[in-house]
C-alpha cells in the first residue's frame, strides 16, 4: 500500500495558486504569482530538501504537469529538486490526450479517483502531489490523502486557488511535526486520523 502525500505551499487564508513565479497560473486574474519568493532562505531549502531527500513518485494534475514538464527538464542540476523530479515516475491525471514527454511519465486515463486508488493498492514509494489544486479537490473529495505536509506563509492574498475548497470532507488529521523557518513560515506535517470528533465544553 503506497501513501498520498500532499505537499502544498499555502497563504494564511489557505491559497495555494502560484507560489512559484508572476506567469505560472494567472487564472482568475490571480496578481500575486511568486508569493513564496520572499520567504524562502536556507533553512526552507533544507526542509524542502528533506521532504524529496528519499524515494517518490509524482501524482499530478494535466495543469501542474506541463508546468512542471516545461522546466524542470531543463532546471539547473545544483537545485536539490531537479534530480528527484526528473528520476520519479510521474502519473498525471488527464481525460484528454497528453504529450508525455518527461521522462518517465504515465497518464492516468478515465476516473481520476479509481485509478488512483489502483496506484495507492500496489506496491512503491509514495506518491507525492505538488501543486494540482483541481487535482486535489478531486483526491479530498474521495478521501485519498494519506498525509498533508503544508509550508504555512505569513500573508494573505485575499482571492485565489485554495487549498481546501469544494472538494473538501470533513476528516481528522494528527500534527506529527512542525518548524517554523526564520521567515516565519511554518513547515507542518498531519497524519489521517478517522473522523471528525465533536463534543462541548
Amino acid at each position: 500500500m503506497r501513501k498520498l502525500i500532499v505537499l502544498s505551499f499555502i497563504s494564511l487564508d489557505g491559497v495555494m495558486q502560484a507560489p512559484g513565479g508572476p506567469q505560472e497560473d494567472t487564472s482568475g486574474n490571480f496578481k500575486f504569482g511568486g508569493w513564496t519568493f520572499p520567504y524562502f532562505d536556507e533553512f526552507g531549502g533544507k526542509q524542502m530538501g528533506e521532504q524529496m531527500g528519499h524515494e517518490f513518485d509524482l501524482l499530478l494534475g494535466r495543469k501542474t504537469y506541463d508546468i512542471f514538464a516545461a522546466y524542470w527538464p531543463k532546471a539547473d542540476a545544483s537545485n536539490p529538486v531537479t534530480g528527484p523530479f526528473n528520476k520519479a515516475t510521474k502519473y498525471v491525471a488527464s481525460r484528454s490526450p497528453l504529450k508525455l514527454d518527461w521522462v518517465n511519465s504515465v497518464q492516468i486515463e478515465g476516473d481520476a479517483a479509481k485509478g488512483v486508488r489502483k496506484l495507492k493498492a500496489e506496491d512503491g514509494p509514495e506518491l507525492q502531489v505538488h501543486g494540482s489544486g483541481n487535482f486535489i479537490q478531486t483526491l479530498l473529495k474521495n478521501d485519498l490523502v494519506d498525509e498533508l505536509w503544508l509550508k504555512i506563509f505569513p500573508v494573505t492574498l485575499g482571492n485565489g486557488k485554495r487549498l481546501f475548497a469544494d472538494g473538501t470532507l470533513p476528516a481528522a488529521f494528527d500534527l506529527t511535526k512542525s518548524v517554523i523557518s526564520p521567515t516565519g513560515v511554518i513547515f507542518a506535517n498531519y497524519k489521517r486520523n478517522g473522523e471528525v470528533k465533536t463534543g462541548s465544553f
